[in-house]
């Protein structure tokens, strides 16, 4: 193959990244949903005060807490996501730029991804057990089971990213002696 097609080629794959552009604007579009499900569901209990119980108030709080939840999840995947993997977003001396962004590789956001999951499991599982009334025994085994298994998942990618920081430590500290 000629050295021509090979960096066209190149040039191609490295371009090919923004295909991701679509997708991320959807999931604003998405946090959009999400932000209009929020007020749509505050606005419900405000004007229903009254009528509601201690758990249904609780309840309802728990989801609106569900939802702030996924919202930053999307924030997490479309801004870390988008700078890891698309572009930068040179927002190095905004006043509003997430802490976390600093530090933000491959690996980091997988483990905040999971621990934003397993956040948002553990709100789920919490409404599941205040209202166990309206639930079988079986669907609340299954909800501990996954929620156990979004747990493990999140060790298990913190440990192997863990591990591969460790090895490239000790590969960088060799080389340099």
């Amino acid at each position: 193959m000629s050295a021509k097609f090979t960096k066209g080629a190149a040039q191609f794959i490295f371009w090919s990244r923004w295909l991701q552009m679509p997708m991320y604007l959807g999931l604003i579009v998405a946090l959009g949903v999400y932000a209009y499900k929020f007020f749509i569901m505050l606005s419900g209990l405000i004007v229903n005060f009254g009528s509601y119980g201690e758990n249904d108030i609780l309840l309802i709080v728990l989801s609106l807490i569900d939802v702030v939840m996924i919202a930053n999840l999307l924030v997490m995947v479309i801004i870390g996501g988008y700078e890891i993997f698309v572009s930068r977003l040179h927002i190095d001396d905004h006043p509003d730029q997430p802490e976390w962004l600093d530090h933000v590789d491959a690996g980091v956001l997988k483990i905040k991804l999971g621990m934003a999951l397993v956040s948002i499991s553990s709100i789920h599982l919490l409404r599941s057990f205040i209202d166990t009334k309206n639930l079988s025994e079986h669907t609340l085994k299954w909800e501990v089971t996954i929620h156990c298994i979004l747990v493990l998942s999140v060790i298990f990618i913190a440990l192997t990213d863990w591990l591969i920081q460790y090895k490239a430590s000790q590969i960088h500290k060799m080389k340099h002696k």
